[in-house]
């Protein structure tokens, strides 16, 4: 039956149709228990833990937390930023932590721990200090190490104590930086050893970032919340890491080489990983040229280079690497035309196979996720002797997770996603876990096309009955570094197919700097974000124009968030001969407002590399429009965004206005740079709808008096 509620409010109460849907799926390591959160339905945010006894079947809902007075508008301040961090839209329970038996789960809700026996169901909300967040289990599930008031504390039978903190404003323990959480995927800053009795811990200073305000424009009495902002070429936290007994004795580990604070090697802390194989850190300098793995022995806290990965534009960080298997090390390397699995610095996969992420290891082979075509993801398991077997059939996008022979694997496509997750034990699918989820009605009328001479991976949708007229074209990209827009799952294009149905032949390209197809591809964008990028949309615009002639080059918009918010503001001041009308979502209009780990890695420093963000700034570009003319421009972005902050587009407004170039600004009170809000959600695709109408009407958004046809 179809949903008579219209497509954006159903989109903005089931957050693009991921409540309901079971997620942070994990899986015992003997293989007889599973784990997950789920929400009761499509318009329930609050998540609950469940779990499944393999063997007997059956799901079970272990905590409500509902029935614990879940109240997620007491968050602590530090819990809020981890989810901005994340873009954690959920409620309840978003976050646990299991020992590896999944005997024993732990979890924060509404600044308190709780301790849950997965067996029996019994839960104690433990006598943990106010604002409790991140909680983890020691191995052997007696303890469960916190985060409270900038310090690390252990709950345990003995009751709660503090295992290490100290005064300052500036200063935290165990809690991860704003760099780890936003760029390196990283959202805890400790570590417990195997043994349960010490804990590697992250000290934070953030003294040296430069301080910068977030206001609340629509209440003049609110004082502004400070952050300290790590602005690219200027200072990081101070990042420091100590081995912490529960009897209070402490090691410092001696990380950052060099003799001195001025010449030390490395700058960040990508990772961690403390097991019976031993303890690493990852570790990358200041350019992220080079990358290294660390031993530490654990009772001098003195490191060793165990080994090292260099790139002259930058290096990778993948997921689920590097790790140790049996002494071995498992790496993610760029080495010629392809990102491979190593193993001791030594190459398995060849140039047909690009890795996307690494899953599981056991004695038997590495699990990994990896790409033969950028608009797929398929499992592999590739023996330790080099041997690989592809373990995924149908086009789409895998994912799994493993333990013992047991695994739940995932599957979207073009054609399916609504296929729940599949329990494997072996070979043999036993059983699945229940997607709550809607399904968005939305017919898809969408055509996947190589295009350009670049063969840049294109999605083309049309209006679910179009009879073959002229359309007006609305690019929708994302078209940056580190997400892809183009992939073999329907989820992806839900947005663009409700906009396609309103009139438009709607194109998504990823273009050059998009993963997926290879480190060359990537790094073509290093020195310069703006004119790759742009030059790709506009190739696959013509080459899309060429395929199907109902595309009308007379009407061409482009919207986008965030990069690709920036990318549409960038094509239509710079190229207003093609765009008509462009709408930018939280773009990035200066890149030396944004943080040193993303933008240094394409742009460089700043002060050594002045040049590559000179061509890559947007508040240059009105200008150097002299005579063009202005297009239609829809400027909107949340005020209270601490990742592209509202400085961005009040600065580009700026340049618009002394250029005497009109544009719109919608600033968007109390809104971050997810958009969580459901009346902002729903209400802002159907205010870009409005708009668009408006700028591509006949005489209006198309074509100036006067103008040439556009060409490439």
């Amino acid at each position: 039956m179809t949903n008579p509620r219209s497509f954006p409010r159903r989109q903005a109460v089931t957050r693009r149709f991921t409540l309901g849907a079971p997620r942070d799926i994990r899986v015992s390591g003997d293989g007889a228990r599973i784990a997950f959160l789920r929400s009761s339905g499509p318009e329930d945010p609050v998540n609950g833990l469940w779990v499944i006894d393999v063997g007997a079947g059956g799901e079970h809902l272990v905590v409500d937390p509902t029935t614990l007075g879940a109240d997620d508008s007491n968050l602590p301040a530090e819990e809020r930023s981890r989810r901005e961090r994340a873009r954690e839209s959920g409620g309840g329970i978003v976050a646990y932590d299991t020992t590896s038996d999944l005997s024993v789960a732990a979890f924060a809700i509404g600044g308190q721990v709780a301790r849950v026996d997965l067996g029996t169901g019994r839960i104690d909300m433990l006598p943990t200090a106010p604002g409790a967040f991140g909680p983890r289990l020691s191995p052997d599930g007696a303890s469960v190490a916190y985060v409270a008031d900038d310090s690390l504390r252990v709950v345990d039978s003995a009751g709660d104590r503090l295992v290490i903190g100290e005064d300052g404003d500036t200063v935290s323990w165990g809690a991860a930086e704003f760099i780890a959480g936003e760029e390196m995927g990283r959202t805890s800053g400790f570590w417990w050893a195997p043994e349960s009795d010490r804990i590697l811990v992250e000290r934070v200073d953030v003294a040296p970032i430069d301080q910068w305000w977030i206001a609340a424009p629509v209440d003049p009495a609110a004082e502004p919340t400070p952050i300290r902002y790590p602005a690219a070429g200027t200072a990081n936290a101070d990042v420091a890491l100590a081995i912490v007994a529960l009897d209070g004795a402490r090691v410092d580990v001696a990380w950052h080489g060099g003799s001195s604070w001025s010449d030390r090697e490395w700058e960040y802390l990508a990772d961690a990983s403390w097991s019976a194989d031993g303890l690493i850190l990852t570790v990358q300098t200041r350019d992220q040229k080079t990358l290294a793995v660390l031993d530490v022995d654990p009772e001098t806290g003195i490191t060793a280079e165990r080994h090292r990965i260099s790139d002259e534009h930058w290096v990778e960080l993948v997921p689920g690497m590097p790790r140790l298997h049996d002494g071995r090390l498992i790496t993610v390397e760029d080495r010629g035309a392809a990102r491979r699995l190593c193993i001791d610095g030594e190459a398995l996969t060849g140039d047909e196979l690009q890795v996307r992420r690494v899953i599981d290891a056991n004695d038997e082979r590495i699990l990994i996720a990896g790409s033969f075509d950028s608009t797929t993801i398929d499992l592999i398991g590739v023996s330790w002797d080099g041997s690989a077997e592809r373990l995924t059939t149908i086009n789409g996008i895998h994912s799994a997770v493993v333990g013992g022979r047991t695994e739940v694997r995932s599957h979207r496509s073009i054609d399916d996603d609504d296929r729940p997750p599949e329990i494997r034990v072996g070979t043999e699918v036993v059983a699945t876990i229940a997607d709550h989820s809607e399904s968005p009605d939305l017919e898809l009328n969408v055509s996947l096309h190589r295009l350009g001479s670049r063969a840049l991976a294109s999605a083309l949708l049309l209006p679910k009955d179009h009879d073959g007229s002229a359309l007006p074209v609305l690019l929708d990209p994302y078209g940056g570094p580190h997400a892809q827009r183009v992939q073999q799952a329907a989820s992806l294009f839900h947005a663009s197919q409700w906009f396609a149905d309103q009139g438009y032949a709607v194109l998504v390209t990823d273009g050059r700097g998009t993963p997926g197809r290879g480190p060359e591809f990537e790094r073509e964008v290093r020195g310069d974000l703006a004119a790759p990028v742009l030059d790709d949309q506009i190739e696959a615009l013509h080459a899309a124009a060429e395929l199907n002639p109902a595309l009308d080059l007379s009407r061409v918009a482009i919207r986008g968030w965030s990069f690709g918010g920036y990318l549409a503001a960038l094509a239509v001041l710079r190229r207003p001969d093609v765009f008509h009308a462009a709408i930018a979502g939280a773009p990035v209009t200066d890149w030396r407002l944004y943080d040193t780990h993303y933008t240094e890695r394409y742009l460089g420093h700043p002060a050594t590399e002045p040049a590559n963000y000179e061509v890559s700034d947007l508040c240059t570009e009105p200008a150097h429009m002299r005579e063009k003319p202005m297009r239609p421009l829809l400027l909107i972005h949340g005020l209270a965004d601490d990742n592209v902050v509202a400085a961005h587009t009040l600065q580009l407004s700026r340049a618009l206005l002394e250029a005497g170039k009109p544009h719109t600004v919608l600033p968007l009170s109390g809104v971050t740079h997810m958009t969580p809000q459901e009346e902002v959600a729903e209400n802002l695709l159907l205010l870009q709808l409005s708009f668009l109408s408006d700028a591509l009407a006949p005489g209006v958004g198309g074509m100036l008096a006067g103008e040439n046809s556009p060409t490439p």
